[in-house]
């Protein structure tokens, strides 16, 4: 909960590189009308540039959302969520570009706080990232390591490249592709992603794939479990 001001009290601005802990952040954000990302990562404010429609905004859109909505249409008890706010602990509170989570009645890590915020850790997130220096592959992704993100996901867009992560023993590791080019989540059964159909463009082939997994014994299983819980 954000605590509020004393009367009178003036609330400083968001800067960019501000040091804050995530109560401080979210009294700064909340006074600024109208702004639409900032993001607290290892106690640092970043405030990012416009987006680019090529490197960021299209392959946010068309690709990413179709493919995480498609799988939440069919799996009960799972949501997809574009650019929620995330309170992972006092020194983050990151804006992902897409969460894939478990549902809290599902039995998913991840709780939605009374004024609908995502806390704790979402089973999946990705980003999308410009290339390997951009923030999401460094103290990102350090900070959702520690704070037990499942899966993590960057798609790097000048460098052509998707790196998807697993957690294993408190290390993220690199999930692999299967000799047919797929790759298959560990903690979402049916969650196939078709990597060189996506880097191409081509959406049907990247959903004809998801399908497929959908249609899988793993995917039936994991409703069931869900609709268990």
């Amino acid at each position: 909960m954000v605590k509020t001001p004393s009367p009178g009290l003036t609330i400083p601005f968001l800067e960019n590189g501000d040091r804050l802990n995530r109560y401080e952040f979210e009294l700064r954000y909340n006074a600024i009308p109208n702004l639409k990302k900032a993001e607290l990562i290892e106690g640092i404010v970043y405030m990012p540039a416009a987006l680019r429609f090529k490197s960021h905004s299209q392959p946010h859109s068309w690709a990413i959302i179709a493919w995480l909505g498609t799988y939440e249409a069919m799996t009960p008890g799972v949501a997809v969520g574009d650019a929620p706010t995330v309170r992972l602990d006092i020194d983050n509170e990151p804006q992902p570009d897409v969460v894939l989570l478990i549902l809290p009645e599902a039995g998913g890590q991840a709780q939605l706080s009374d004024d609908d915020y995502v806390e704790g850790a979402p089973e999946l997130i990705v980003e999308i990232a410009a290339s390997s220096v951009a923030i999401d592959l460094h103290a990102k992704k350090q900070a959702y390591r520690r704070n037990g993100v499942k899966e993590y996901i960057v798609w790097q867009v000048l460098d052509r490249k998707i790196s998807w992560l697993y957690l294993e023993k408190g290390e993220y590791l690199d999930l692999l592709a299967d000799p047919d080019g797929i790759v298959r989540s560990r903690v979402f059964p049916g969650l196939w992603l078709a990597v060189t159909e996506l880097l191409a463009g081509n959406m049907q082939g990247v959903l004809a794939v998801l399908q497929a997994g959908l249609k899988s014994p793993e995917h039936t299983a994991f409703v069931q479990k869900l609709a268990s819980k």
